[in-house]
């Protein structure tokens, strides 16, 4: 899985607020006790941890389908985050740009698909490896915009 595009994030980030109108939303059968406004919810709060270290990622690709990532999809990335084994994490491997899980494997590091047809990239002393960032936030549109 490439990254397509990185983007910045506007500059200054605005509140962009939308009225809560459930706690949660079951996928099974609706409660109606749950029929009321919290007020409005801040997304820029909820999505972004570090707004100057966070950037976006337009994804290509389908190494990370199990992870529920898909080509097409937009990935919020944060560069503050210090990656850990398990992250998902845009990585520079030997020249190239790439979404994966970040994983430890016999002594060493590894990048790893998310998908069954991609084999893991094992990290060795020969290869230079740059974590730009880890995945906060993968999403996705679920109705085609204009």
């Amino acid at each position: 899985m490439n990254v397509v595009s990185v983007f910045t994030l506007a500059e200054p980030l605005t509140t962009l607020q939308l009225h809560a109108m459930f706690e949660s939303v079951h996928a099974g059968f609706p409660s109606p006790a749950q029929d009321f406004d919290e007020g409005p919810l801040d997304l820029l709060r909820i999505l972004i941890d570090d707004e100057a270290a966070t950037f976006a990622v337009r994804i290509a690709g389908t190494s990370m389908i199990d992870a529920g990532i898909y080509d097409g999809d937009v990935a919020l990335v944060d560069k503050s985050k210090r990656p850990q084994d398990g992250d998902v994490v845009v990585a520079y491997l030997d020249g190239e740009f790439t979404i994966k899980r970040l994983v430890r494997q016999r002594g060493t590091w590894a990048l790893r698909a998310e998908n069954a047809d991609w084999p893991d990239v094992v990290v060795d002393e020969l290869s230079t490896l740059t974590i730009f960032g880890v995945v906060t936030v993968s999403f996705r549109f679920h109705r085609l915009r204009k």
